[in-house]
């Protein structure tokens, strides 16, 4: 898969809304960001949190801006002893749901990024998107 076009990411989103709805029943928001980490298409399921918004698209960003999950990113500010400001770039979150959308050669595609659910639950369903985009 060469470029992330809207076609695709209107998938994934359609793919991640489906993801979470049978697996935990809660409607999420879903951002998918190229692979500079600009917002190419959102959803928010009727009756997300509306501040899943911005926190959907913090997550995409840096999961694109970053090359790993938000997850790998908040294990490595706890390891290092470091806080997220320390990257100078005040959109990065490291809160888990955030993960990059590689190709089959590892080649950054983009990222998505979902808030709605648990930070752990919000991963997942990254994750599983993630492994879909890159078989």
């Amino acid at each position: 898969m060469s470029n992330l076009t809207l076609a695709i990411a209107r998938d994934l989103i359609d793919q991640a809304m489906a993801h979470a709805e049978q697996n935990f029943k809660k409607p999420v928001c879903v951002s998918v960001c190229d692979a500079t980490g600009l917002l190419l298409a959102f959803v928010r399921m009727e009756g997300a949190p509306l501040r899943s918004v911005a926190i959907s698209q913090g997550k995409g960003y840096s999961a694109a801006r970053l090359g790993v999950t938000t997850q790998a990113v908040l294990e490595r500010l706890h390891r290092e002893n470091i806080a997220i400001g320390y990257f100078c770039d005040p959109q990065l979150t490291a809160l888990p749901g955030g993960s990059p959308l590689k190709d089959k050669d590892g080649v950054l595609r983009g990222a998505i990024g979902v808030s709605g659910l648990t930070s752990a639950e919000d991963q997942q369903v990254t994750d599983f998107i993630a492994a879909k985009f890159a078989a």
